[in-house]
């Protein structure tokens, strides 16, 4: 008979925390420019209380400009990390 019916299944124990961690591993931007994101958008909560007499809008593209950017720059030394 042949082995196609054959399934391996260590790669179906693996649990979501370990998962997780071996993605990690194999690309460490992608939690840094994930975690990066978060910050800038939690900063950007953080300080719409006090965002002055400038409108909403502009407020929240500003946000979302420095959050794109960080992610783009963590792809960008990601992408010289694996070169």
């Amino acid at each position: 008979m042949s082995s196609d019916t054959d399934v391996s299944l260590s790669s179906y124990d693996e649990d979501q925390g370990s998962e997780l961690i071996r993605k990690a591993r194999e690309a460490p931007f992608v939690p840094v420019g994930t975690a990066g994101f978060a910050a800038v958008v939690a900063y950007g909560l953080y300080k719409w209380k006090s965002r002055g007499d400038s409108k909403m809008s502009v407020h929240l593209i500003h946000t979302r400009v420095a959050a794109q950017g960080f992610v783009v720059g963590a792809m960008t030394l990601g992408m010289g990390y694996s070169m």
